[in-house]
């Protein structure tokens, strides 16, 4: 089972992967650089080098690691300096990504602003095709979002109809976010509810695109587009609704990564523990 949690890079890219063992994952995520602003510090080849034979030596696959981008880029936004700099951003993650070996970058489709889904598309596509002209077999990921105001792709079918668009389709993918779903609408709360929820899915996405779940319950409740994470099994969600995800991804041979409160409620290894028992 590929399994585990979002990890820091405190002191040293490298030491993401000490933790993710630490933490007895067999999946992790991380975030390149500073999640929180524009700037991001150079990666040298003794840092990539360092990571790249930690994770040699952890026995986690390459295809079970992951970078999420950072929180400022906006790839549906109108504004054109915010817009360059969320576009430069992006091609520069798939630079980092390549450095480091990690095949996959988790991406949010953003905000259109007010000037409506149309235009909010359009800007997708150009941002993700300048991406896809780098030299590179990492593959980015659309991500579903949780439904707030301008927000694009929460639902199943906007989603596949961006990603649908995109060229080279080897290059795009998905990450499927049970948190974002539930409360954009999609009902995980029982074992029916959740099979339905992944048959639609997986008939308008695709289990084929779904390269990475981020499976994480919820603090608000079904449809309330309230983006707020909580422990496996301790939200609105569930325990029934979140086992049956489990056990369908995990068939699907799909990384979980879990990307839970760090708070006094739950650790990552006890989290991680849950979901193990799930599958």
């Amino acid at each position: 089972m590929k399994v585990g949690c979002h990890v820091s890079i405190s002191g040293g890219i490298d030491k993401a992967v000490d933790r993710a063992v630490n933490n007895g994952c067999t999946a992790f995520q991380i975030f390149s650089r500073n999640p929180r602003g524009w700037r991001a510090k150079t990666i040298s080849k003794d840092e990539s080098a360092s990571f790249q034979e930690k994770v040699a030596s952890s026995g986690i696959s390459r295809d079970a690691i992951c970078v999420h981008m950072p929180y400022l880029p906006n790839l549906a936004g109108p504004n054109e300096e915010p817009y360059k700099k969320s576009v430069n951003t992006l091609k520069g993650e798939v630079e980092r990504c390549d450095q480091l070996g990690i095949q996959y970058l988790v991406t949010h489709l953003g905000s259109h602003l007010g000037v409506g889904a149309e235009r909010g598309i359009k800007r997708l596509i150009n941002a993700y095709t300048e991406a896809s002209k780098i030299d590179s077999d990492v593959t980015i990921l659309l991500e579903n979002m949780a439904g707030q105001k301008n927000s694009m792709g929460y639902r199943f079918e906007e989603w596949a109809q961006i990603l649908n668009q995109l060229e080279p389709k080897g290059r795009f993918g998905v990450c499927l976010d049970t948190c974002h779903a539930f409360v954009a609408g999609y009902d995980l709360r029982t074992q029916e509810a959740a099979s339905q929820t992944l048959e639609e899915f997986d008939r308008i996405v695709g289990y084929d695109r779904l390269k990475i779940l981020h499976l994480n319950d919820a603090k608000g409740e079904l449809g309330c587009n309230l983006d707020r994470h909580y422990h496996i099994g301790l939200g609105s969600i569930g325990e029934e609704g979140l086992r049956e995800v489990v056990r369908t991804i995990n068939q699907q041979g799909i990384p979980i990564i879990l990307e839970t409160p760090i708070d006094n409620t739950r650790t990552d290894i006890d989290n991680i523990r849950a979901v193990k028992q799930f599958a």
